[in-house]
């Protein structure tokens, strides 16, 4: 992330996050390509010139908590200085305390004893009342919820059931938010992949690649089918996915020449371009538009 004001660091972050809340991105993955240049810590512990990734992972994460969970996850940091001021994200799981949903995030607030004995936990999901889990939740803790499909008419506690982060999505088809995770390296992208079996589709992005329209037109061989369950979408820094590999010891050491071997398909996203270099913040919005209609041919199947 070339530029240096924190202000403006945390804009281009915040400019990254709305774009994979409006395209319902699941993950995002910060890696480190090796270009940064990496400097000391700030006295107060700001660690956008120390560690990059970290600082990037950091505002990208406390801005897709809901935001009535971020006192109790996020302690105050310099690093969210400027977080506080971004645009909002507005996600379906970023609900008010009046809307009602059967799912909600929340923070462990205490455990207590049951009636039977049992330990049940207390949770702060952004409503009037706190939830109840007939389970033990470590306190601080962010815990997806499923509450009864409709509200209570009184009470002073909300009976509910912790679930898995996914469950809105595979449960109800919600879009619940993304999940970050940091990669030491380009290859770490793929390595330390969450999903078994790993990624069904991987796509590189880069000026060298073939026109995007080709993986849309099913007419062509490169065409990408609406068969795939997790589909990865790689973009570079201003040096590109190149510079990337060429700091990676272990895919130059395996032999890897060029990156375009690392992806199921290589793309140029804008054809023609008429500035030397694209910003990975513009990149990200460029092709999460430009593949759009990949996620609308697989949620129609």
């Amino acid at each position: 992330m070339p530029v240096k004001a924190p202000e403006i660091k945390s804009r281009v972050i915040g400019q990254i996050a709305r774009a994979c809340a409006v395209f319902s991105v699941d993950e995002i993955v910060v890696f480190d390509d090796g270009q940064a240049e990496i400097g000391h810590e700030g006295a107060d512990g700001y660690t956008a010139f120390s560690d990059p990734c970290f600082f990037v992972y950091h505002v990208l994460s406390y801005l897709e908590t809901p935001p009535h969970l971020r006192k109790a996850l996020f302690p105050m940091h310099p690093d969210l200085k400027a977080a506080g001021a971004l645009p909002s994200l507005d996600m379906p799981h970023h609900l008010r305390s009046e809307e009602w949903c059967p799912y909600r995030e929340g923070v462990a607030v205490k455990q207590k004893k049951g009636k039977n004995g049992s330990v049940e936990t207390l949770v702060d999901a952004g409503l009037p009342q706190y939830v109840r889990l007939p389970v033990a939740v470590e306190e601080n803790t962010r815990v997806t919820v499923k509450l009864p499909a409709q509200p209570p008419s009184s009470g002073n506690e909300i009976a509910g059931e912790a679930v898995a982060p996914d469950a809105p999505r595979e449960e109800a088809g919600y879009y619940w938010g993304y999940s970050v995770r940091q990669a030491p390296s380009l290859s770490g992208i793929l390595t330390e992949c969450p999903y078994d079996g790993g990624y069904d589709i991987a796509i590189g992005t880069s000026e060298r690649g073939i026109p995007v329209s080709r993986i849309l037109d099913a007419d062509k061989t490169t065409h990408v089918e609406p068969a795939w369950n997790h589909l990865l979408l790689v973009f570079g820094g201003v040096a590109g996915l190149e510079a990337a590999l060429s700091a990676d010891s272990e895919l130059t050491g395996a032999g890897v020449r060029d990156p375009k071997e690392l992806f199921d398909r290589y793309i140029n996203l804008v054809p023609g371009q008429g500035s030397r270099t694209i910003r990975t913040e513009e990149a990200i919005w460029v092709g999460l538009t430009a593949l759009r209609p990949l996620a609308d041919a697989r949620n129609a199947v």
